[in-house]
């Protein structure tokens, strides 16, 4: 059976630059093997399956699945389908301001909303209510440095720290001072499995700095680790949770509510901009919103066997 997919390039509104993601709006009747394999076919980040929840307008059963196989949640998706969903013309009701979906990922429903310029989506963001564990047992800035490629002093160490937090995956955040630092960063796997690191059950260290060389930027944030190839960028919307919760971690941020813009990449890496709000009140839980810009990149029709 043929099904209809679409590749948008998300987090950015430029063509060929932020994540590519591939989106399939109507995939009811596939099932996960098949998936799995058009995911592996198609060898982006990630690729999306969507079908509608029956009887209910605006619900979509999501499926996220990389070429490795599938995954419960990624922020870049929920953006990646609620672009194309709304490029679709017929998917979505929509009024003059904006547009709201649910998109039932494996770790929950998350409400989306869709903002429109001119008759096209300009804006997607999403909220998600999150329970972080922050962990104070982390390596050394000796291993850090060893298996992360980068001088030793540039790791932060005055206004932050090294912390591991997980809300639902466990990352690793590594802060350092400069913006090269992150872009600079080699990951080496000897090190990384001689060190203490893997006993953190972390598989993925963000990095990141408070500088960066852009003026539409707060943070610059890589993700790096073993299963990482050594010269990929890969998005990083699904650790922008573990990002807020970090930040929030620290005693000098006092209570309020926070807008940060998060670049990843550069100008000759599928450079994207990432935004966060988040409502910092020192509770066991936090809540925070994520948004960004699309673009359409490719359509496309594939041929899918029954398996």
């Amino acid at each position: 059976m043929n099904y209809t997919y679409y590749i948008a390039d998300v987090f950015t509104n430029q063509i060929f630059s932020g994540a590519q993601i591939a989106v399939f709006p109507s995939a009811e009747g596939l099932s996960l093997v098949q998936m799995g394999l058009v995911a592996r076919e198609l060898n982006l980040s990630e690729t999306v399956f969507l079908a509608q929840k029956e009887g209910v307008e605006s619900h979509y059963i999501m499926k996220i699945f990389t070429p490795r196989g599938e995954i419960d949640f990624a922020g870049q998706t929920i953006i990646a389908a609620g672009y194309v969903l709304a490029a679709c013309g017929n998917k979505l009701p929509a009024d003059e301001a904006h547009t709201t979906v649910i998109f039932e990922q494996n770790t929950g429903k998350i409400q989306a909303s869709i903002s429109h310029s001119e008759g096209k989506a300009s804006f997607i963001q999403f909220a998600r209510t999150v329970s972080p564990v922050v962990d104070y047992y982390v390596p050394t800035d000796n291993e850090l440095a060893g298996f992360l490629g980068i001088n030793q002093a540039h790791i932060d160490t005055k206004k932050y720290a090294t912390r591991l937090v997980s809300c639902d995956v466990p990352y690793l955040v590594v802060p350092v001072y400069y913006y090269e630092a992150v872009r600079d960063a080699a990951f080496n796997f000897s090190a990384w499995s001689q060190s203490s690191a893997p006993q953190t059950a972390a598989q993925e260290i963000l990095i990141v700095s408070p500088k960066t060389p852009y003026q539409d930027s707060d943070f610059a944030a890589r993700l790096v680790g073993p299963n990482i190839g050594a010269h990929e960028d890969p998005p990083v919307g699904s650790a922008i949770p573990a990002l807020a919760a970090y930040l929030c971690s620290f005693d000098h941020m006092q209570k309020g509510t926070y807008t940060f813009a998060v670049q990843r990449g550069d100008d000759k890496m599928r450079r994207s901009i990432l935004n966060l709000e988040m409502d910092h009140k020192g509770e066991d839980t936090l809540n925070l919103r994520v948004g960004g810009e699309a673009v359409m990149a490719a359509e496309g029709t594939m041929f899918i066997p029954k398996i």
